[in-house]
């Protein structure tokens, strides 16, 4: 493989989906990284998750034991704002969710099964700081250093939804996320943080007509990124995120979140438009719920730039 194709690849894999919610769960290497302008990227990817997860900690469930495996679809764009690097990306999840957990004070565990769209996400990105927009033919000459970059990723209550069942994919309620970070390149070794929270609408039709509130989620993040010659990059993932607590119908619930996860996180490029990742994700310390594993794999596909 060509020198030129690997550095376009190298930076071209930064499509890492959410594939946990927006409250600080997802673990996203290189989201920061400058990328050629008017590059376009499609991403088609799978995740499976078992444990605690995605049926809210406020809810009055125990001993849950949830699976869902979770198809992706993301599409991104990088962009020249006012001369800075940036990018707009979609990404839109569908879910099967079956498994079992017991109603407080119930001595049997209920069995649930649905499926449907979840919340689609939007995020814009521009870094500030030490990521110029560049053409392709410029962007050969880039060398990282420092960047700071700022991000907005707004969730839409567009997922399947029933307000009369406990567990949904969708979550009926808007999330907004400003977010700052922060990445340092050391030779091959790319070393990031960020720093950002997430805010929540109220639900007004939260489980048979109640009205939920739930506060702010701050969340941490921290990677070490090393490319190898080939072009393949790896990275080691950690998240920290803490808040949430939440109100159902003005009562105050005993759910606050303070909790660690931990991932590793495979990148492998094929060919200068394709590549694939691997990824895994797993709780460190859990305070309340999300006692969860994450598996997933996504093939991306690169066009557009001049190439």
């Amino acid at each position: 493989m060509k020198r030129i194709e690997i550095r376009i690849l190298i930076l071209s894999l930064f499509v890492l989906l959410a594939v946990a919610s927006a409250s600080g769960q997802a673990l996203e290497p290189r989201l920061y990284n400058n990328v050629p302008n008017k590059l376009n990227f499609v991403a088609l990817g799978y995740a499976f998750t078992q444990g605690d997860v995605l049926v809210d900690p406020s809810l009055p469930l125990e001993d849950a034991n949830l699976k869902i495996h979770m198809p992706i679809f993301a599409y991104v764009r990088s962009l020249n704002v006012a001369g800075r690097s940036g990018k707009l990306d979609i990404l839109v999840p569908f879910a099967w969710l079956s498994g079992s957990a017991r109603f407080t004070g119930d001595e049997e565990l209920t069995y649930r099964e649905i499926s449907g769209v979840g919340d689609p996400s939007f995020r814009f990105t521009v870094n500030l700081y030490g990521a110029p927009a560049l053409n392709l033919k410029d962007f050969m000459q880039y060398r990282q250093k420092s960047v700071v970059g700022v991000s907005f990723q707004v969730i839409a209550p567009l997922g399947q939804y029933d307000p009369s069942k406990l567990a949904n994919v969708g979550t009926h309620r808007w999330t907004f996320k400003p977010e700052i970070g922060i990445s340092q390149a050391l030779g091959r070794l790319i070393l990031e943080a960020s720093a950002g929270a997430a805010f929540f609408t109220t639900n007004n039709n939260f489980w048979g007509g109640n009205i939920r509130k739930q506060k702010p989620m701050l969340s941490l993040q921290g990677h070490g990124i090393y490319t190898f010659k080939s072009g393949i990059w790896t990275a080691i993932d950690l998240t920290y995120y803490a808040g949430g607590r939440t109100t159902v119908n003005d009562v105050l619930k005993n759910d606050l979140q303070t909790n660690w996860r931990t991932g590793l996180t495979l990148a492998l490029p094929i060919d200068r438009r394709n590549s694939f990742k691997l990824f895994f994700s797993t709780g460190l310390y859990t305070r309340t719920g999300n006692a969860f594993n994450i598996f997933g794999i996504v093939w991306q596909y690169r066009w557009g730039g001049g190439v």
